[in-house]
């Protein structure tokens, strides 16, 4: 995930708004008054934006990537035990090619390379949505601003069509959707299909299932509530839990979106989503579950 960071870090830079409204403070001529309001305004809109963008891209990545390994490794494990006890039949089984198995790994890199921008974009639209009205001398406590990122998450969830947000980690690829959902209701014949095709379907199914959704509420649920945790301790307990205005809380928002990223602050987070009762049960019968073929 590093490269998603250095990637979120480049597009969400807020260091040009703050290094204008502190020359404007130095210096009173330098901005207007609207000037300084419009500045304040995108200052608020793209810390919010930062912090629900990291939060989700980290997230749904390693919820994806689970998913990635669990269908990878379940193919592997019935392509190997097709074979045992017979050279024969391990030679005329439909293996994955390493190619195949490498490319759909590789897949994980999307969301870095491809689906970011769209993310970012539609975060912002969503804060924008939920942050109208709000003002910077507004007192935000630990309630108020859980309110508010649990709207924002939701109001990007539920932003364009069912599912949007599939294109955000994994390439469109229709045709073979429409594949692996006919041969799940009529049987048709895939054999046409390259393995590395089925792998795709097979995990935008996943990704587009009920129960998927479930756990990514579940699990963006409990996050939001293990940065607020940490947000608390930044900010001192006694500050957030009795309320700051947004204007000094803001700078901490900014800084919770760099921090979710780092290494030593994402293996906790990752340890959360893996703590989830719901989340465990969901990889365990993913594993044990057997596609349509």
């Amino acid at each position: 995930m590093h490269f998603l960071e250095s990637r979120l870090a480049e597009n969400l830079d807020l260091m040009h708004l703050t290094e204008r409204l502190i020359q404007g403070k130095g210096q009173p001529n330098t901005l207007t008054m609207a000037e300084k309001l419009e500045l304040w305004d995108r200052l608020k809109i793209l810390s919010f934006t930062k912090m629900v963008s990291s939060l989700w891209a980290m997230n749904m990545l390693s919820l994806y990537i689970r998913v990635q390994v669990n269908i990878l490794g379940r193919h592997l494990y019935i392509d190997t035990a097709r074979g045992l006890g017979s050279s024969h039949l391990l030679d005329e089984a439909e293996l994955i090619d390493k190619n195949d198995e490498q490319q759909f790994l590789a897949c994980a890199d999307y969301l870095s390379n491809y689906g970011l921008l769209a993310l970012i974009h539609n975060t912002e639209a969503a804060t924008m949505e939920v942050l109208k009205g709000k003002q910077l001398k507004d007192f935000f406590n630990v309630a108020v601003l859980h309110d508010t990122i649990i709207h924002i998450l939701e109001n990007l969830m539920i932003m364009g069509s069912p599912h949007h947000w599939v294109g955000y980690l994994m390439p469109e690829d229709a045709g073979v959707y429409k594949f692996v959902a006919a041969s799940s209701s009529s049987g048709s014949d895939l054999s046409n299909a390259t393995k590395f095709e089925l792998l795709m379907g097979e995990t935008r199914a996943v990704l587009s299932s009920a129960e998927f959704a479930n756990i990514v509420d579940i699990s963006l649920r409990r996050l939001v509530n293990g940065v607020l945790e940490d947000l608390s301790i930044h900010c001192g307990e006694n500050n957030l839990a009795t309320g700051m205005p947004l204007a000094r809380l803001l700078p901490r928002i900014a800084h919770m979106g760099q921090l979710l990223l780092t290494e030593s602050n994402r293996n906790r987070y990752i340890q959360i989503i893996r703590s989830i009762p719901e989340v465990e049960l969901f990889f365990t019968l993913l594993y044990s579950s057997t596609p349509a073929s």
